[in-house]
């Protein structure tokens, strides 16, 4: 096998036993990128160009990455300990700030800005020996579910088929995984923004438990949503990636104060005597209609419901009990809540990017601080970070606050107390991951409603604050991946990971588990 294709769990025992040094590891994936990745987003590219390649970076640090490799291979050679992730290559999705390396959340208004410190989540990731490979694309300032509102074009593809979208915000890091550009990536989860791409890409994405992970250098989407969490191509990969950045930060107030469980430890436990819980809310999708006024309801794929049910039956041959028809009344209400209140929290952060202090600040002439403040914006954002904006500051005012944003809230509630309800019944929730796999590029951007319907199958998690996460299943009819997943309750990432692991090694003799992207075939 090779190197590029190993876990990060088999490349730190390799380099830690010396059988490879942490300079080859990296050497093997920067020849793959170069091979598979195509050219690197930049503002004003074009969005067809290499149409065949992934894009999945907008920054590669090779530099950097050679000092830390050297230094990893130098800290072995005199016997001491490397950590945990030695040697093994990462990417960060371009939301973090890493310091000395532009930090542009896939935006023309921070496409200058070089980030004068390093997020939490990532130096933990360093201490523990992981090498940065580079910064990933990314929906810009996360706003999207495929990618391909990034201002840095071409926008990421899919490794499994470069004509469809890798989906988003986590796009970048997903479809670098997926390509075996990196055994792990760091992305982030608003609604969905970490699991929605590991299933269209077919690997493993966890959103942690809110606070469970630092957000400290993480540029704001909604704060109270917002979730660091990792992409992986194993459930092992998941919990040693959870396990080095977790934990208490005194420089972020809502990162808990809790001690973080040797999450590999806990993963070869098994399900035996574990609840599972099926929902019968989670298998219908409840949108919209924008001509009638009304939600209209409609069911899952016949083949996405089958693969949970599937899923399911193997649990139970391993000891699991399965409880079907636990009620999740309020999913169908979880992405008009999540409209609104992402959308308050986006126009309030948003507000910082001024062209004052940092980031873009226009060109023209202007006589008044205002006047400046108005043309910088209006050329730095893109048309995602403005519609925010307004929707924002429009459902936030005085005059319909009570219609619109505290009504979320308390759907917001009613959504926590269906997860409160249902974790005193099961230990864990299985659904399915998105409604369906990936779309075409260009086939609904553009509508921001209902490409954020893909979202509402986890969205649920982001409102509640659960931990949730998305293992690959299998392929559709078009040979696309899909994912199934699980909810578990506040800080049990340890259930998720036994859950997930047990499916992963029930179903590891399948045919689909020995398929490759499209990418890696060519």
């Amino acid at each position: 096998m090779k190197l590029v294709e190993l876990t990060a769990l088999e490349i730190a025992k390799k380099i830690k036993t010396r059988e490879v040094s942490a300079v080859e590891v990296l050497d093997a994936h920067l020849a793959h990128i170069a091979k598979v990745d195509g050219c690197p987003g930049t503002i004003g590219g074009d969005p067809n160009m290499e149409a065949d390649k992934v894009h999945a970076f907008i920054t590669l640090t090779s530099d950097r990455a050679h000092r830390q490799a050297a230094k990893i291979d130098e800290k072995i050679s005199r016997g001491e300990d490397a950590g945990c992730m030695a040697g093994v290559p990462v990417t960060i999705k371009d939301i973090f700030c890493v310091e000395g390396t532009p930090s542009t959340a896939a935006s023309k208004i921070l496409a200058n800005f070089e980030a004068p410190y390093t997020a939490t989540a990532v130096q933990r990731w360093e201490n523990s020996g992981a090498v940065v490979l580079g910064k990933v694309n990314l929906d810009e300032f996360t706003y999207g579910s495929s990618n391909e509102s990034s201002a840095f074009q071409p926008s990421t593809r899919n490794p499994w088929d470069t004509s469809r979208v890798p989906g988003g915000s986590s796009g970048g890091s997903a479809a670098a995984v997926a390509a075996c550009e990196g055994p792990i990536s760091l992305g982030t989860d608003t609604a969905g923004s970490i699991r929605l791409p590991a299933a269209y890409c077919g690997v493993v994405g966890l959103k942690p438990t809110y606070g469970r992970v630092s957000r400290y250098g993480l540029i704001a989407f909604g704060s109270s949503l917002d979730c660091p969490g990792p992409l992986t191509r194993s459930v092992a990969d998941s919990a040693l990636a959870l396990g080095a950045m977790a934990g208490a930060d005194p420089r972020d107030a809502t990162a808990a104060n809790m001690p973080v469980p040797d999450y590999l430890a806990e993963i070869e436990k098994g399900v035996r005597g574990l609840r599972i819980g099926l929902s019968p809310d989670y298998f219908r999708i409840t949108y919209f209609n924008s001509d009638t006024g009304a939600l209209e309801e409609q069911p899952l794929p016949a083949l996405i419901q089958q693969m949970v049910y599937d899923a399911a039956q193997r649990l139970a041959g391993m000891g699991a009990e399965i409880i079907e028809n636990i009620p999740m009344k309020h999913t169908r209400f979880g992405i008009p809540a999540y409209f609104v209140i992402s959308r308050v929290e986006a126009a309030s952060n948003l507000h910082r990017y001024d062209g004052v202090k940092y980031g873009y600040r226009t060109k023209e002439e202007t006589s008044d601080l205002r006047t400046m403040y108005r043309r910088s914006r209006a050329e730095g954002f893109g048309l995602q970070p403005k519609l925010r904006v307004l929707m924002g500051m429009y459902v936030s005012a005085a005059q319909y606050s009570e219609q619109y944003y505290n009504r979320a809230l308390k759907i917001r509630s009613l959504i926590r107390q269906d997860f409160d309800e249902a974790f005193g019944k099961v230990d864990t929730l299985l659904t399915p991951s998105t409604p369906s796999s990936a779309f075409k590029v260009g086939g609904i951007y553009g509508d921001s409603v209902m490409m954020q319907y893909a979202d509402q199958l986890v969205v649920t998690g982001n409102h509640a604050g659960v931990p949730g996460i998305s293992i690959p299943s299998g392929f559709d009819e078009d040979k696309m991946p899909l994912g199934i997943h699980f909810f578990a309750p506040d800080f049990r990432e340890d259930l998720l990971f036994r859950s997930g692991y047990a499916y992963e090694q029930a179903s590891s003799s399948e045919a689909w588990r020995q398929q490759k992207p499209a990418v890696m075939q060519a």
